[in-house]
Order: C-alpha cells, then structure tokens, then sequence
C-alpha cells in the first residue's frame, strides 16, 4: 500500500516508523486496544460524504483502556476518547492543542503534519506539511507542537480513526475572549487553534483563521 500511495502523489508519502516522523510523535506500543476497535467497526460507520467527528463517546470511555491511558500515558491527567470517520483526501487546514493527541487506525489512512514552531504570522505554507502513512492497528502519540486535522483515506471505502485527548478538547468554548498575542486569534474550540484553507468554507463558516497558504493539496489512493 506504501509504494502504491508513494506512486500516486506528488508529496512525498512516509511511514509512521520512518524517522521522518520522530519529530512530530511516535508509536504508541505496550497498551491493548482491541476493545476500542472492536467497537469502532460494529457500532461505528463512515459517512456517505465528508467526515463526521464525535469528541467524547460514553462506551468507548466505559472500556478499560481509558484507566490506563490517563494513569500511564497521559500521567494523571483526564482524558475523552472519540473517533473521526469519513472520506477527506485534502489537506483543509491545520490544528494543534495543548497536550498530546493519540490516533489508533482502525483502518488504513494518512495524516499531514506539520510544526507549529513553522507558524509565521499566524499562516502555513501547505508545501512544508509532510504527509504519514498510518497503517491499520497501529496507536501513535503526535507531540503538542504537531499540526495535524483529518487523516485522508487510502480507499474507497473511507478511514476510521479513534481519536484521545486531554478532556474537554473539541469543546465548544463557552466564551471567546480576546487575547493580546497573534495566537488568540486561531482558537476555534476548547484546547483547538486552527488554520483554515480559504477554499474550505465549511472550516471558514464555524470562525476558523484563514492562515493555510498554498494549494488545498488532494492525495491520491
């Protein structure tokens, strides 16, 4: 599936476990998630179009695995657990947040990354992201500084993905105050900064920052 994706795009395609990778999160190994997954593919579907993404489902926090991530991984701290389904291909924009995100493909896709250290004026060249190929079973952990959104499907059939993060992520924000720094401008949602491509309105409409500068790229599968 690598070498085939490598074919079809004009980005260059990296594997999660090349050392590209390294400075944007790692694989997460030592953890069973089988229980997560397993509910994923009876209970969960992909959408006919776009994506649909739910940061918080009550069975999926019910499971045993969450004890675990929040006392080991995430050292503590509370944790959600959600998914996000659908049949992207384009790179759309860009979100970080304060604390580490985990991703466990229940199927194949791809995510493009990139850092937030490369943020200049509140934009991001679309060309400096670098796009990963996650295979299916595997559990990574991205860094805080990690810009990522969506993963984008290798298949017609579309991707699934289980999504952690620190509790209350994604959230709407019961205020919006206005910060002094640039950085006040990109927050969109609790613990979510944003960088919309201009051409994805939907993004524009909910307040995102236009700041993605560049082609909308589109990977091929």
């Amino acid at each position: 599936m690598l070498e085939h994706l490598k074919e079809k795009n004009r980005p260059a395609i990296f594997d999660v476990g090349d050392n590209e990778f390294k400075s944007y999160g790692r694989i997460v190994t030592g953890y069973d998630f089988s229980e997560l997954i397993r509910f994923m593919e009876q209970e969960t579907t992909v959408p006919e179009d776009g994506n649909i993404y739910v940061p918080s489902v009550a069975a999926m926090e019910e499971t045993t695995i969450k004890q675990q991530l929040e006392d080991i991984l995430y050292g503590g701290m509370p944790v959600q657990i959600g998914y996000c389904n659908g049949r992207n291909s384009t790179y759309n924009g860009f979100e970080y947040h304060k604390g580490s995100e985990i991703n466990i493909a229940v199927t194949d896709f791809m995510l493009v990354l990139g850092h937030c250290w490369e943020i200049q004026n509140n934009t991001y060249r679309a060309e400096d992201a670098k796009v990963f190929f996650v295979r299916r079973g595997t559990a990574i952990e991205m860094y805080q500084p990690t810009l990522h959104l969506s993963p984008c499907k290798v298949s017609d059939e579309g991707f699934k993905d289980i999504v952690v993060l620190p509790k209350g992520t994604n959230l709407p924000l019961t205020n919006k105050p206005k910060g002094r720094d640039e950085e006040s401008r990109l927050l969109l949602h609790t613990n979510k900064w944003v960088l919309a491509h201009p051409d994805r309105e939907p993004l524009i409409r909910q307040g995102a920052y236009p700041g993605l500068l560049g082609d909308n790229i589109k990977l091929n599968y």
